[in-house]
């Protein structure tokens, strides 16, 4: 059964991509480049729209009963997936795209998909009471702009995304939880359709239609998975798109400027120039990297106190800093 599903998922995913691509023009799902763009010529865009679809279609199709079970959910990831797919066709002020995360992540409240325990620190228990929904809004907002911000190289997101959806599935599968499994299982094989057209060079984009509702749906696996993995755990298993996005908003701090300013000092343009422009080595070594740190937090999951587990994720993020610091200043970039 497990067969004839994920053809299916594949091959919807498959048609819906080549569509969007052939119809990019008529669809105004052009990407045009930027002095922020990796690419140099008109490129398809809102890949998003093929193999979100696919999902939704094929779990509605195999597994009703999960959709019926959380509608609110699916209702949530609806809303965020039609906001990505304006945004890929209008350019929707973040603004609009904020609110719309934030109800979309109330809804997920109505399922009871939220933060409620931090986990245990030195013998605390940061139980987050009256405070886990505005917690979890923020939580919901800052992993989807994360993965949002990390799509800046042909392949990266989806293989990241890839890693983070494989760590779920099996956990998925483990637990013997239907939500996580085959929600995990679906994106994965929709977005290997995706990399057939993503990988470098990429022939489309995913757009926002697919970043915005990756990272949503991966938060929200995250927080759903706070039933078996402490959310240190977490923190590490969604790590590369995490520790990216704080260490460049420290370093626009830092630098006087607005922690949303947006420029070329991300973790995969500074390694970009490190592997002499070769996109598809610093995505691999990116995929690497967030395995590393999947498997940490697989492997540490079962340590009693969460303290000594934050105090190293902590020291990731220092240490990846010092690096990116003194590559970026080898490579005299401007940041």
């Amino acid at each position: 059964m497990y067969i004839l599903e994920y053809a299916v998922v594949f091959l919807i995913a498959l048609v819906l991509i080549y569509l969007v691509k052939a119809n990019a023009s008529l669809l105004s799902l052009i990407d045009v480049p930027n002095n922020r763009s990796e690419h140099i010529k008109l490129t398809p865009r809102g890949a998003g729209i093929g193999f979100i679809l696919s999902f939704i279609l094929s779990i509605s199709i195999f597994h009703f009963d999960i959709c019926k079970d959380y509608s609110y959910t699916f209702l949530a990831i609806l809303m965020v997936f039609a906001v990505g797919i304006l945004d890929d066709r209008h350019d929707t002020a973040p603004k609009t795209k904020f609110i719309v995360i934030m109800i979309a992540t109330f809804m997920l409240y109505m399922d009871h998909i939220a933060i409620y325990n931090m986990g245990t620190y030195f013998g605390f228990d940061a139980n987050l009471g009256w405070f886990a929904l505005p917690f979890t809004m923020f939580a919901m907002a800052g992993f989807t702009n994360a993965l949002n911000l990390i799509d800046g190289l042909d392949g990266l997101a989806a293989s990241l995304s890839l890693v983070i959806f494989v760590i779920f599935a099996i956990l998925g599968y483990n637990h013997q939880d239907d939500f996580i499994f085959y929600i995990s299982s679906y994106f994965i094989v929709s977005l290997i359709a995706f990399l057939l057209f993503n990988w470098n060079p990429a022939s489309i984009f995913m757009g926002d239609s697919g970043s915005l509702t990756l990272g949503f749906v991966i938060a929200m696996l995250g927080i759903k998975s706070l039933e078996y993995l402490p959310a240190v755990s977490m923190l590490f298993i969604t790590g590369i798109p995490i520790m990216d996005t704080l260490i460049v908003m420290i370093r626009r701090k830092r630098a006087g400027k607005s922690a949303f300013s947006p420029d070329k000092c991300h973790i995969h343009h500074i390694l970009k120039t490190f592997f002499q422009d070769n996109i598809k080595r610093t995505v691999m070594f990116l995929i690497f990297l967030q395995s590393i740190y999947a498997i940490i937090g697989i492997i540490f999951a079962k340590v009693k106190d969460d303290g000594f587990m934050m105090i190293f994720f902590i020291l990731n993020i220092v240490l990846l800093y010092l690096l990116l610091q003194a590559m970026i200043k080898r490579q005299n970039r401007k940041c």
